[in-house]
């Protein structure tokens, strides 16, 4: 009697799995696809005496990224974020971030500029302003 308990209890615990695991299946993040995401450049398109040393940082997805490195992201939306940095004593600092839906990306692929504006804080030329752009591709996996 003991044995026939302990396989029912097993079988019960086995078709109980099964139904929970069908309650929570996969939800439309993992079928939105894959989708490789390229960090092209952070380039310096204007700078009005703001500074010449600089620090840069690009983001997909809350992960840094190098220039030229792609990386493979699978989720409905896609967040790109750009970070720029004067240095000197008292650095001047500016960012921004865009989020992407997935569904947006054409067969073709998309590409996004952020530009970002750092303004000048101290200083004879205080409120002058550099602009970087930061250029990222994005591209469906087959």
């Amino acid at each position: 009697m003991n044995r026939m308990v302990t396989k029912a209890s097993g079988i019960l615990l086995v078709v109980f799995a099964l139904a929970l695991g069908g309650l929570f299946a996969p939800h439309a993040a993992s079928a939105a696809g894959t989708y490789s995401v390229t960090f092209q450049s952070a380039r310096l398109i204007s700078n009005s005496h703001v500074g010449n040393e600089w620090y840069t940082e690009a983001q997909v997805n809350g992960k840094n990224i190098e220039e030229g490195v792609s990386v493979n992201v699978s989720a409905d939306n896609i967040k790109l974020y750009a970070y720029a940095e004067e240095q000197d004593k008292i650095p001047d600092v500016a960012e921004t971030s865009r989020t992407i839906k997935a569904s947006s990306v054409s067969a073709s692929g998309k590409t996004v500029k952020l530009q970002v504006t750092v303004t000048e804080n101290r200083g004879r030329y205080s409120g002058h302003t550099a602009v970087w752009e930061f250029t990222y591709t994005i591209k469906k996996q087959k």
